[in-house]
């Protein structure tokens, strides 16, 4: 027996109710709505005292639905889609501005350009315009809503959101003939790939031999790129051995791309890192989502880097006991 619309229970209810139905989770379902884990967990309890049923199985952190969850799921799964797919059409503002960020060639190039598929997949219906500079741009004047920006904490503007920091390691391609054993024979023997930008000594294989006490080794020859990412692409491509920013090159370390060689291996000894900018604090729904995304690929980057550096420690201390 139907029930009049009176008695209906709001969209927002259903809304929160599908929304974690769909995740299985009241964390992603909150990521997707933009709302907080407590508003969404709210919003399936009501609906539950409206309708004088549990709709979940709550267990330590896991969720199930129950079979009146079951139930309703499937109707109200399939009558959101198809007003997510109405709305789509009808909606005049699909002409929408994007989303624009800002962020240097190198991090977008190594970065954010292997995770956007993510991206993609968790937001369908966001236009996404990457604008790659080095330089600082004013993001109000240019129209830009957000930078990723490599600067020291004293430099990121209020409200900067720290992302992740800098730690450096030696990498080159699997199959590259590198000399085993006394790092200076490693380096006499080597091609080293050098980052020529003098304003970034921190980055050049100069400050790491100084720092593992190898400063007057030579190598067998040096090449010299202006760019960041191409001096990635010629360790990957076997020409030579890369200083690589672990927060960069971390998917190339993971899949095997590159492996990284002990002992060296260095934390910024500054306070520089990555930050998110935001042009308003208080952005719109779009541009809060690619936020929230960033911050979640930041995060299991954090992760993965803790795990690189720790590995990378234990590797250096076999080669000095050696």
């Amino acid at each position: 027996m139907s029930v009049s619309l009176t008695r209906l229970p709001s969209l927002d209810l259903v809304r929160g109710f599908v929304a974690v139905g769909r995740r299985m989770s009241i964390t992603l379902a909150a990521q997707d709505l933009c709302l907080t884990q407590s508003a969404v967990s709210r919003q399936v309890h009501t609906l539950e005292d409206i309708l004088g049923v549990k709709l979940f199985h709550r267990g330590y952190r896991s969720i199930q639905l129950s079979a009146e969850g079951e139930r309703l799921f499937r109707i109200a799964d399939v009558s959101v889609q198809q007003l997510q797919d109405v709305i789509g059409v009808l909606d005049t503002r699909q002409q929408r501005r994007p989303v624009t960020i800002t962020l240097s060639t190198g991090v977008a190039a190594l970065w954010l350009l292997p995770r956007l598929s993510r991206l993609q997949a968790r937001h369908r219906a966001i236009d996404l315009r990457i604008a790659t500079s080095n330089k600082v741009l004013d993001l109000k004047a240019e129209g830009i809503d957000l930078a990723i920006r490599y600067c020291a904490e004293a430099a990121a503007p209020t409200g900067a959101l720290r992302l992740f920091g800098e730690r450096l390691l030696a990498v080159c391609h699997p199959s590259l003939a590198v000399p085993r054993g006394d790092p200076a024979e490693v380096i006499r023997h080597s091609v080293l790939l050098e980052f020529d930008e003098p304003r970034r000594a921190w980055l050049q294989w100069p400050s790491m031999l100084q720092g593992v006490g190898l400063a007057s080794v030579r190598p067998r020859s040096v090449m010299r790129f202006n760019q960041y990412e191409q001096v990635i692409q010629a360790a990957v491509a076997g020409q030579g051995i890369a200083l690589g920013r672990v927060a960069l090159v971390e998917p190339m370390l993971a899949d095997g791309r590159l492996v990284a060689l002990a002992p060296f291996s260095a934390e910024h000894e500054a306070d520089s890192a990555y930050w998110l900018i935001q042009a308003v604090p208080e952005p719109h729904r779009d541009v809060a989502a690619v936020v929230g995304w960033i911050r979640q690929e930041a995060g299991e980057l954090a992760r993965s880097i803790a795990r690189v550096s720790k590995s990378a420690a234990k590797k250096s201390a076999r080669t000095l006991e050696a």
